[in-house]
């Protein structure tokens, strides 16, 4: 009855912190109050409060950083899935694989992008520069990635900096928290047949994404091309686990 009624509270209560969001009381990239806060407000232990977070976070509504607390999580077009966010050199390694990245190019652009200035939250003068990579797995040719960073953030950088994961690079001085991607598939054309070594008018997945810092500040924006035949995606990733 006890466990019953602990499993029926901590729904109730990650409910109503649900309807905060929804009504504006916790706005997006808000950090919640303290568990203990939560706790005291809501009559119940603390355990109820963990339990409330951690429901939410699986349905991506909050995201947590270890030691910083539970944040609203910045809500965009997410559909369901959640499997962590990983770089392509970090899921290499978890599969046992040896990754290669190839620097195609890396320039800042001279010409305007709204849709890539809009997508960083940029102002009108801050320079923007593209970095067009090509991944390997085990020397085969796994996916083409044209990522779009704010002057900001590569500062000092060459591109030979770029050669291996872009996650570590830039964590040395942002925290990189969650992705919000859009999966879309089409056909090859003869860029990326050449450049993936695959035959024209096969499936391809295209990925648009939009990688946060903590405080939901885009870091980069990322149009990648990824061969169907190899992989699956999820689109809300999350950088941290609970």
């Amino acid at each position: 009855m006890v466990e019953k009624e602990t499993r029926n509270k901590f729904t109730q209560v990650a409910s109503k912190i649900e309807q905060r969001i929804e009504e504006g009381t916790y706005v997006s990239s808000q950090k919640l109050p303290s568990e203990y806060d939560l706790a005291k407000e809501f009559q119940c232990s603390r355990l109820t409060i963990r339990k409330a977070i951690d429901l939410l976070i699986q349905k991506n509504v909050l995201v947590k950083r270890p030691g910083k607390g539970s944040y609203v999580m910045s809500q965009q077009k997410i559909q369901s899935g959640r499997a962590g966010l990983q770089g392509f050199t970090e899921a290499a390694k978890a599969y046992g694989k040896t990754s290669k990245t190839e620097v195609i190019s890396f320039r800042r652009l001279l010409t305007d992008n709204e849709k890539i200035r809009s997508a960083l939250q940029l102002n009108p003068d801050t320079a923007i520069y593209e970095l067009i990579r090509r991944r390997l797995l085990d020397g085969e040719p796994m996916t083409v990635e044209k990522i779009y960073l704010a002057e900001n953030f590569i500062a000092g950088f060459t591109i030979e900096d770029f050669n291996g994961s872009l996650f570590e690079l830039l964590e040395k001085q942002v925290e990189i928290a969650y992705s919000h991607q859009e999966v879309e598939a089409i056909l090859v054309e003869e860029e990326m047949a050449d450049l993936l070594d695959v035959s024209l008018g096969n499936p391809l997945l295209r990925v648009q994404s939009v990688t946060y810092a903590i405080d939901a500040e885009p870091i980069f924006y990322d149009i990648s091309y990824y061969r169907a035949d190899r992989y699956t995606f999820k689109n809300t990733l999350t950088r941290y686990s609970q």
